[in-house]
């Protein structure tokens, strides 16, 4: 019990630089809400769900985190922070790290039954602050979700997710970081023209744009000019024959 502690605490470690022991994680409300899930999870599986929702309850007080009993998770997973919210059919692999503010939620069943309605989350997914995945999508194993993405559709394996809606960076599944991404985010990879280069191509595009219109003017102006010079010709007399 005391080995499988320690192991969680050290892949907490592993994650977060910010702790100076292991044991300083045993103060992590992501880690509280998480050995509370595990006493509400075995209560809603014995179908004392009055209990395994009080038990929620004082946890969502306690670590402002609301895992609802239902959901499954696995090993070594990690909610950093808090403000999260997981759903009663949310699927959680091992190894997943999630930030705060982040809702895994579900969609609205159109028949009125409940079913599969929450994300799957498969090993080695990092979820970045702020994201909302929405519905019983899969996100692939080891991709990442950027800060405030919302994601509402199935994401591949390895694939780094950004924007609203979510949409994949130029990174493709054979050449992304293998190594841990905090909060799920990309800062060097080619995800969008940097703001500079916006800035280029617009002032190129400006340019071409006055360069058309001055040729337009020049046109225009020949063209009036030619219009004068017939208005003040005087007509050529009529010649007819005797």
């Amino acid at each position: 019990m005391l080995g499988k502690l320690v192991r969680y605490l050290d892949s907490v470690v592993a994650r977060d630089p910010a702790p100076r022991s292991r044991w300083e994680v045993l103060l992590y409300p992501g880690v509280w809400a998480l050995f509370f899930h595990k006493i509400s999870h075995r209560l809603f599986n014995a179908r004392l769900f009055f209990l395994a929702r009080a038990v929620n309850h004082f946890s969502r007080f306690m670590t402002a985190i609301d895992i609802h009993p239902g959901a499954t998770i696995g090993k070594n997973f990690f909610i950093d922070h808090g403000f999260t919210v997981i759903g009663e059919t949310a699927l959680i692999g091992d190894n997943v790290t999630i930030y705060q503010c982040v809702t895994l939620g579900g969609s609205n069943p159109t028949n009125g039954v409940g079913g599969k309605r929450h994300p799957t989350l498969e090993d080695n997914v990092i979820v970045g602050s702020g994201a909302q995945i929405i519905g019983p999508v899969t996100i692939g194993k080891r991709a990442r979700i950027g800060a405030s993405a919302v994601v509402t559709e199935s994401v591949p394996e390895g694939a780094t997710m950004i924007g609203v809606k979510a949409r994949s960076t130029l990174v493709t599944a054979e050449t992304y970081s293998k190594k841990f991404m905090p909060y799920g985010t990309p800062c060097r990879e080619p995800c969008e023209p940097a703001p500079n280069q916006r800035v280029d191509e617009l002032e190129e595009q400006i340019e071409a744009l006055r360069k058309d219109v001055a040729t337009m003017t020049q046109a225009l102006g020949a063209a009036h000019e030619a219009l004068d010079r017939a208005a003040k010709t005087p007509d050529e007399p009529v010649c007819k024959g005797v």
